[in-house]
């Protein structure tokens, strides 16, 4: 026979239920005592105390658990050496289970279990044991206790306190990160043989990551994980008991890892260059587009911040870093002028604004493009050269006299003729009248200072191309003062002399 075939045979044997055939004798206890402490011995009270002699001596029982025999199981055998085999005596038994789960044979001393055992109910019995003399039913021997303890074998696997675990490791972690730790139990008895030594094993999960035999800690097995690639990974880990020896029972678990997201990834514009048009009319503080960056990585590992760099529009520009959508919102800042200037050159850079320095070696965390702007012509009212106009008149010129003229222009490259109008509610008497073409304001009717020292006039430009593009510029006429009232009295006077007053009488 070969050894393999030798120990297989020895493991088999080991694992194969064996009951225990204990014999607990009851004998009397030899009488160690000194001699010169005597037979008896006083109290404080001076009486003499008598010293009795132990009648037990007694052992543990040992029961296998699960036992799944036919007959009641055999546990163990009481014997007092009082008991000269006459059947004189009577044994009785009392306790944890005594008279169900354990039953006695009062005329041997034989103990049996009634039922099979589970150690991870109970791990042992105390009991009581009396040997009495069955005529005079009075104790020989002092009531003794024993304890019956339960022997584990192997009927539980381990197991997990949790089905699924989720744990989490940051990417691009070196080989041998502690990622997290399953723990297993077992309710076998881990102070008897290898039926609670656990093992862990990774059935699933390699090469990816591995776990410690002993501990139960999973670690990462490969370097540079990369979460842009595979986020999502699920790990088996088996428990086995016996050592992890065949024949072991074993329980798994699965834990779904996820790696979590480093700043390994620096910005980047998609485009070198970006084309964006504003309207020349776009009020200051207009958006007019945007920039983004593409970033791999997630939350504030993706944050960037937006500038301009350089250009020539770094004055009439600016640019807003816009947080929740992580773009770069392009602002007028000065107003725009088409005939001026047609077309402006941004350089706009993207930086990543929490910057992990571990990763430095891949390069900047920055990147830059071109943005060119152009402005489009837009249509635009007439412009007058005075935001107002004043003109004075003597109130005796004759009519159609020119008293003043207003002048506009359009300000477009592509120059449209301009007519003049009055706005009607502001001359309701049709005093005043304006050529269409030349802007010269003149009288339609006689002025009167004494009537009406002020005129406000409102004068009307639009273009003859498209009259509905108008601007409006207030005048204001000043009526001179001339000699042309002779003097009045202001009442009339009624008076009465007599006819004999003298001369120079008043």
């Amino acid at each position: 026979m070969t050894i393999q075939q030798v120990l297989l045979l020895l493991l088999l044997w080991m694992l194969l239920p064996h009951p225990c055939h204990t014999e607990m004798l009851f004998r009397r206890t030899p009488d160690l005592r000194p001699k010169s402490f005597g037979g008896r011995a006083s109290g404080n009270d001076g009486k003499a105390i008598h010293r009795q002699k132990r009648g037990w001596m007694w052992n543990q029982f040992f029961l296998l658990e699960e036992y799944t025999g036919s007959d009641y199981q055999y546990v163990g055998k009481l014997h007092s050496d009082q008991d000269k085999g006459d059947g004189s005596l009577k044994y009785i038994l009392s306790g944890d289970g005594a008279g169900t789960l354990f039953i006695i044979d009062e005329k041997t001393g034989d103990i049996h279990a009634t039922r099979r055992i589970d150690r991870e109910e109970k791990a042992f019995y105390t009991l009581r044991a009396q040997a009495i003399n069955r005529r005079t039913l009075r104790p020989v021997e002092p009531e003794s206790e024993f304890v019956i303890k339960i022997h584990d074998i192997n009927d539980n696997e381990p197991t997990f306190p949790e089905e699924i675990y989720t744990a989490s490791v940051p990417e691009m972690s070196v080989v041998g990160t502690s990622v997290v730790q399953v723990t297993a139990t077992d309710a076998d008895d881990p102070s008897y043989g290898n039926s609670a030594r656990i093992i862990y094993s990774i059935l699933q999960g390699q090469p990816y990551f591995s776990v410690e035999p002993e501990t139960g800690i999973i670690r990462t097995a490969l370097p540079n994980m990369n979460r842009e690639n595979r986020e999502q990974y699920q790990v088996v880990i088996q428990a086995k008991d016996m050592g992890g020896q065949m024949g072991g029972l074993s329980g798994t678990t699965t834990v779904n890892i996820t790696l979590t997201d480093v700043n390994d990834n620096p910005p980047r514009f998609p485009q070198s260059t970006v084309h964006l048009r504003v309207p020349e009319s776009s009020p200051v503080g207009t958006a007019i587009g945007s920039v983004k960056a593409t970033d791999a990585d997630t939350g504030k590992n993706a944050e960037v911040e937006y500038r301009i760099i350089d250009g020539d529009g770094t004055d009439m520009f600016d640019i807003v870093t816009q947080k929740d959508t992580q773009e770069g919102i392009i602002i007028v800042r000065k107003p725009l002028d088409y005939e001026t200037r047609r077309l402006y050159t941004l350089k706009v850079e993207a930086e990543n604004t929490h910057v992990d320095p571990r990763f430095y070696y891949l390069g900047p965390f920055k990147d830059t493009t071109i943005v060119k702007i152009s402005v489009e012509d837009v249509d635009e009212p007439p412009i007058f050269s005075r935001s107002s106009y004043l003109f004075e008149v003597h109130e005796d010129i004759e009519l159609g006299t020119i008293i003043g003229t207003v002048m506009a222009r359009d300000p477009d490259s592509a120059s449209s003729p301009i007519r003049f109008s009055l706005d009607r509610h502001t001359d309701l008497d049709r005093i005043f009248n304006i050529h269409s073409g030349n802007g010269s304001i003149y009288t339609s009717k006689p002025l009167d200072r004494e009537i009406s020292q002020w005129h406000n006039l409102s004068v009307i430009a639009s273009e003859i191309n498209n009259p509905k593009d108008t601007t409006r510029v207030p005048v204001y006429v000043r009526i001179l003062d001339v000699n042309d009232n002779a003097p009045q009295f202001a009442v009339f006077y009624d008076t009465f002399v007599c006819e004999n007053a003298r001369a120079g009488q008043v």
